[in-house]
């Protein structure tokens, strides 16, 4: 394992279907006169070239769920897109492929060390930070460590998941790391989940004066400490993040695009008309309807691709009147997901399990369709009378395969309609939201879950194992059995017997859980057609490699 993460995801660049996508015969629009960052005059970036609009890019988005960009706590999608771009791991994916490779780390061994799995990572010595520093087996310990400490929402990837305590984690010598692990946790998952943000490195000695009363976390959302191509220029909270080429940046050239803009524009009018008259040069998530009227438009390129995400409603289980199975078992023979799939116009699949598409321990199964006498039946069952209103928790904005959040939740409210029991749809900003639903306040919401590496588990133990707190915990659903089974599949050595048990897991939930599973998306992007080098890659992290893209 000798060879560079980062000239190996070049090579993929040329390779890649949505870069093949992006291929077109259309002439390349003028690129548009105005400023790289609303007035500000053209200055000086980080890589030394004065500011173009030729040498910036725009991305506009819906980040309204950005809560923070410290790598260590960082667990919505509007987060890890910049903070995976400013930081880097010890070990990742290339775009397209499931071996892991190389980053801050040129090799690693799994041995056995008796009771204990012995994890060694050997770093690459010409791996440094944004600040010219060396990236050192110290700084691995101390993020590492720090992570476990602030113990926020991805912190569960490292203590319940990978079962890490600081006591295991061991500076050898500055360019050797050695992890040691129980054997009731199983190394390869463990290694997946060292790809994820939450495993970045941080800069010790640049962190370290600045701690304060929160560990950094402060001082993280307005500085960056990384080793990545792209450092940190400012966050306008609720407006845009502004990042840099890292002129330092040791796994490569600096990137083309020496500025990026990272802007929240909740509105799919709003990111039509930006790509449509290039003040933005990429926008996410499309619905059918933009996506029809962009796809005449000469100018703009659409590139496409199956998502991991699944998009779930949930219920709190301890809460009336879901805290009765039948009341769960109710909602998802009430849901006509024919419909909600209708609404994306294509943009996605039917989906009623917990393991997406494309991982191992995906079944395909999907038992439920609509069945409103059952459904009255089960509700009745469970003491819910006709005419009950439960409240409804969805974000504002679009979701998950282009159609409004408040769109597929008014289609579930129609629904249970038809057997007397009220929704009452409340919105709110996805920040917000994703904070009442993590003190378990909500009793009923609208979400989507995204795995954070490539392995079954990623979705198993969220999912069902409620001491993960993490979506179980969320939703107050602690059930042994599903805890027990979660906890099996995730250390299961033999695939056959894995994926036998992610089955069971998966029919247990399906009819005792508090997730009516509703499906898997598509994402769409729209491109200018002189943006290059785009991808878009679900397994990695992030899921888009900003450095890779340029403009001709």
């Amino acid at each position: 394992m000798t060879y560079q993460h980062h000239a190996k995801r070049w090579w993929w660049t040329a390779l890649l279907v949505l870069v093949a996508m992006l291929a077109s015969a259309c002439a390349a629009p003028a690129a548009p006169s105005t400023p790289a960052t609303g007035g500000e005059e053209a200055a000086a970036s980080s890589a030394g070239d004065a500011l173009t609009r030729a040498n910036t890019l725009i991305f506009a988005l819906d980040h309204s769920d950005l809560i923070t960009l410290d790598p260590a706590v960082a667990y919505e999608f509007g987060g890890i897109l910049p903070v995976g771009n400013m930081y880097e791991t010890l070990i990742s994916f290339n775009p397209g492929e499931t071996a892991l490779a190389p980053v801050l780390a040129t090799s690693w061994d799994v041995a056995d060390d008796g009771e204990l799995w012995k994890l060694t990572f050997t770093l690459d010595p010409n791996a440094t930070f944004a600040s010219g520093a060396p990236v050192t087996a110290d700084d691995v310990v101390f993020s590492w460590g720090r992570a476990i400490d602030i113990n926020k929402s991805p912190a569960f990837l490292l203590i319940d998941v990978c079962q890490m305590t600081k006591e295991n984690i061991t500076a050898v010598d500055a360019g050797v790391v050695e992890l040691k692990l129980p054997k009731t946790v199983s190394p390869n998952v463990c290694l997946s989940v060292l790809t994820f943000t939450v495993a970045a490195v941080v800069e010790q000695a640049a962190l370290e004066p600045n701690l304060g009363s929160d560990m950094g976390e402060s001082w993280l959302n307005d500085h960056s400490a990384g080793s990545g191509p792209y450092v940190l220029n400012a966050w306008e909270r609720s407006s845009t993040v502004t990042l840099d080429a890292n002129p330092n940046w040791w796994g490569g050239d600096a990137p083309a695009m020496q500025r990026v803009i990272l802007q929240n524009m909740l509105e799919p009018a709003n990111r039509q008309a930006a790509i449509e008259t290039g003040d933005a040069d990429i926008i996410q998530d499309i619905g059918p309807e933009v996506a029809a009227a962009l796809e005449s438009n000469p100018d703009v390129a659409l590139a496409k691709g199956l998502s991991t995400l699944l998009v779930y409603a949930s219920v709190n289980a301890t809460m009336p009147p879901f805290d009765n199975p039948d009341a769960r078992l109710a909602l998802r023979y009430a849901i006509n997901y024919d419909n909600i799939i209708t609404l994306l116009g294509g943009n996605g699949e039917l989906v009623q399990e917990i393991i997406p598409i494309g991982f191992a321990g995906h079944t395909g199964n999907n038992p439920f369709t609509q069945d409103l006498a059952k459904a009255k039946e089960l509700f009745a069952k469970a003491g819910v009378s006709e005419g009950a209103t439960i409240p409804f928790i969805v974000a504002t904005g679009t979701g998950p395969g282009g159609v409004e959040w408040a769109t597929v939740a008014a289609s579930i409210q129609a629904d249970l309609a038809q057997i007397g029991v009220n929704l009452d749809i409340q919105q709110m900003q996805q920040s917000e939201l994703l904070t009442k639903y993590r003190a378990q306040e909500l009793p009923m919401l609208l979400m989507n879950w995204g795995p954070d590496f490539t392995d079954p588990d990623a979705n198993g133990t969220p999912f069902a194992n409620y001491e993960a707190k993490s979506l179980a915990w969320r939703n107050s659903w602690n059930d042994p059995q599903a805890i027990e089974l979660s906890q099996q599949a995730a250390i299961e050595l033999d695939p056959a017997k894995r994926i036998e048990l992610y089955a069971q897991l998966t029919e247990y939930m399906q009819n005792s859980g508090p997730f009516a599973m509703l499906f898997q998306p598509t994402r769409v992007y729209g491109l200018r057609t002189n943006v290059q080098g785009f991808i878009y890659d679900p397994g990695d992290t992030p899921n888009v490699s900003l450095w890779l893209i340029s403009k001709n």
